[in-house]
């Protein structure tokens, strides 16, 4: 196998080998610029803005020079991140319908679900669908790419059998790997998914997504009850910089009434809310908010909401806000006020970002707060579907069960008279 071929497998894969392969492609071909670009694309975090864009200047001109599909590659790098997500996607569309099926391309398709607009969402899941038929189901990239929609869709059990089949034609698939994972959240697969993840780690320790995917194990541990392990994996594996995954394992762990795991520096959390993408993209903000509710920071949570319901944009606005305040409502004590809050959100909140998983929490916050005001009937209603389809559904029990203090569930109604049964 060629270097070229390598590394471009190796990223695809999300592999901890693709790095170095990487930069050993663009040692070795200098004024090839996709090379150039991809490499780029994986190390973007670490540029600043003049770097980013001198690398992607020079990545240009000399993929210009190679031809139309080199040229077409490196512009879709340098849209995407530079966080342009509409155009990117927009530039991918007239891309795949010259490069059908085109692998490289695909690596940039997240933009689709970055613009954070339903429609360009649609049309993310359309294009995979399509490219996927094109290729055919021994791509496992594209197999790979369509579970990962699949799963989206919350379609999880297409998802696991795509996630299934890439995985037979290239074992080593990250992204396979975390459609699975998020299937088997929807499924809740429990100490079956933890063992799969664990022994997929294990053989590549430096994964792009090792902690990521850790932080999935740490809520299947969850989802069956084993607070200690899904404690243990947020304390050995997440890093400080890790805001939103600590801070959303810890959120849950004490909607469940449990002990929370190492928790986020507030001087951390209050200096990326000062920076200048502190309220940069909603999801980010979100995030900001979970750490802040669970350092029960209820004035900086109220500060923060009202920051939101200002904001122009209309996602702050009308989404971020209310949630943002509800988590200050319930840090306060106050949880019939983030009931009023949240009901009614209904498919509003997918407008947070993010992903199914990641939102979901929202929807824990409410049966928590609903049970926490003896509305527990609305609270199982609420969770029905999620207690009937998890095999591991410990969490959503403790969801339901009530803590000390709180007001006990009203008595159910009968039609014949007589004494009344608590429930």
């Amino acid at each position: 196998m060629s270097i070229e071929d390598a590394a471009v497998r190796e990223l695809a894969a999300l592999s901890g080998r693709a790095l170095p392969l990487l930069r050993e492609w663009v040692a070795g071909h200098p004024r090839l610029g996709v090379a150039r670009a991809l490499l780029t694309l994986a190390i973007s975090d670490t540029l600043d803005d003049a770097g980013l864009r001198s690398e992607l200047t020079i990545a240009h001109q000399d993929a210009r020079a190679a031809g139309a599909r080199p040229a077409s590659l490196v512009l879709g790098v340098f849209l995407h991140t530079h966080r342009q997500y509409r155009m990117t996607a927009d530039h991918l569309l007239t891309h795949f319908a010259q490069w059908p099926a085109d692998e490289v391309a695909a690596l940039l398709l997240d933009a689709f679900h970055a613009c954070g607009d339903a429609g360009y969402r649609a049309l993310g899941d359309e294009l995979t669908e399509r490219q996927y038929a094109l290729a055919g189901p021994e791509s496992w990239t594209w197999a790979s790419r369509l579970a990962w929609t699949r799963a989206e869709q919350g379609r999880a059990e297409e998802a696991r059998e795509l996630a299934g089949l890439a995985l037979t034609h290239c074992p080593r698939s990250g992204l396979a790997v975390h459609a699975r994972a998020h299937a088997e959240h929807e499924l809740g697969g429990g100490p079956a998914t933890t063992a799969f993840l664990d022994h997929w780690l294990a053989a590549d320790p430096d994964a792009l997504q090792f902690r990521h995917l850790t932080w999935h194990a740490a809520l299947q541990s969850l989802a069956a009850g084993d607070v200690a392990d899904a404690r243990r994996r947020a304390d050995e594996v997440l890093h400080r910089a890790d805001v939103g995954m600590r801070s959303a394992t810890n959120w849950r762990l004490l909607l469940a009434g449990q002990s929370p795991a190492r928790r986020c520096d507030p001087d951390h959390i209050g200096e990326l809310l000062a920076a200048p993408g502190g309220m940069a993209e909603v999801f980010h903000t979100f995030n900001l908010a979970l750490a802040l509710a669970v350092e029960a920071a209820t004035d900086e949570l109220r500060a923060l909401a009202r920051r939101a319901a200002d904001d122009e944009r209309p996602d702050y606005r009308e989404v971020l806000a209310p949630v943002v305040a509800a988590l200050a409502e319930i840090t306060a004590g106050r949880s019939g006020r983030a009931v009023d809050l949240l009901t009614g959100l209904g498919e509003r909140v997918a407008r947070l970002g993010g992903v199914r998983v990641e939102r979901e929490i929202v929807q824990d916050t409410l049966a928590r707060a609903l049970t926490d005001t003896g509305e527990h009937a609305r609270a199982a209603a609420l969770l029905h579907h999620r207690v009937t389809t998890r095999r591991h559904h410990v969490y959503e029990d403790l969801l339901l069960t009530r803590r000390p203090g709180a007001p006990a569930p009203p008595p159910a109604a009968t039609t014949l008279p007589g004494p009344r049964i608590p429930s």
